[in-house]
């Protein structure tokens, strides 16, 4: 599967996920992109906030 950016070998430092249907996730919560974008531009909770990294397995 293909996603928005590269999916690598190693984890990125410093970002937990624990969505494990996503095409990016290591076991032990970890995040296999080589980078993550969040969206919208204008959000002010985090309720308002998207990973639009997210693609699912």
């Amino acid at each position: 599967m293909k996603g928005r950016v590269d999916k690598t070998n190693s984890p990125l430092p410093g970002v937990k996920c624990v969505v494990n249907s996503c095409h990016y996730y290591m076991q032990g919560d970890l995040c296999s992109a080589q980078r993550i974008e969040i969206q919208p531009r204008d959000a002010s909770s985090t309720e308002e906030t998207d990973c639009a990294t997210f693609v699912r397995q």
